[in-house]
Formats: C-alpha cells, structure tokens, sequence
C-alpha cells in the first residue's frame, strides 16, 4: 500500500462510492478513509485527515446544511405541534416549553451530520477543490485493480 509524504498513514484504496464517502460524512469520518476525524470543532471541518492525510479544506458547504436541517425539522416538528394543538389543546406557554427546545435539540444534533455528509458528497464528485482529488483516486483506481487481480 501507498504511504502519504510526512504522514506516515496509510491512504485508503479502491474507490469509495457517493453513498460511502456521504455517510462516512454524516458519522463525522474522513470520507477518504472513513478512519480520521472530519471536524477539529463542532462545526469546523479539519483541514486534512488526522489519519490518512487527505485534505478537507476544500470543502464549500456555507449554509446547504443549515437550510437542510430547517427543512427536516420544520417537516417533523411542525406536524407534530398541530397534531398536539389539535388533540389536547394545550396551553401556549405549555407548547412553548416543549417544542422550542425539542427544535433546538433536533436542529442541533442534526447539523454536524448534515454538514459531514454534505463534505462527502463534495468530496466524492470532485466539487471545489476536491477535483484533483478525484482525479488521482481515478488515475490510481485502475492500477490497483490490475495489481489486485495478478496478485491472485
């Protein structure tokens, strides 16, 4: 197997698929390798794999995961508080205790996810700065194959 320059790491082979490199993301993992961390903070993503090297600072997923998370939220959260209003009529400030922070925590445990997931899917198609990435995998991709089946 291939070793990274200065990282003493050993690269991930084969190529990973976008369903992979996406919940590799959303576990919060290196898409590459699927070992490493993705985030150095909650929602800062690393600039490189603290296992395999490869670099994630390419990564431009801006607001995408935040509108994401208000449409899945919004579409569960939302329904629920009719059904609620609509069976038990409860009192507002009732309503108000229960589902802001129930928003607040879905959104939030939410977000990271989301975001890594997003990171994936970028850099699984070659988005951004990811393209040269992509690229390399696909030089590499057939050569392993080759070794792989003269190995055999």
């Amino acid at each position: 197997m291939d070793q990274r320059k200065g990282r003493g790491a050993v690269m991930a082979t084969g190529s990973v698929s976008l369903t992979k490199a996406m919940w590799r993301g959303f576990l919060g993992k290196c898409p590459n390798c699927g070992e490493g961390h993705m985030f150095g903070r909650f929602l800062k993503v690393a600039d490189s794999c603290d296992h395999c090297g490869e670099e994630l600072f390419h990564q431009r997923a801006d607001d995408f995961p935040a509108y994401l998370v208000m449409v899945v939220v919004g579409h569960l959260v939302v329904p629920a508080i009719l059904a609620v209003e609509t069976a038990y009529a409860p009192a507002v400030w009732l309503q108000l205790a229960v589902w802001l922070p129930v928003t607040l925590f879905a959104s939030l445990a939410l977000l990271q996810p989301t975001k890594g997931a997003i990171v994936g899917l970028q850099w699984q198609i070659g988005m951004h700065g990811f393209e040269a990435g992509k690229l390399r995998r696909e030089a590499v991709a057939p050569l392993l194959v080759k070794a792989n089946t003269r190995a055999a």
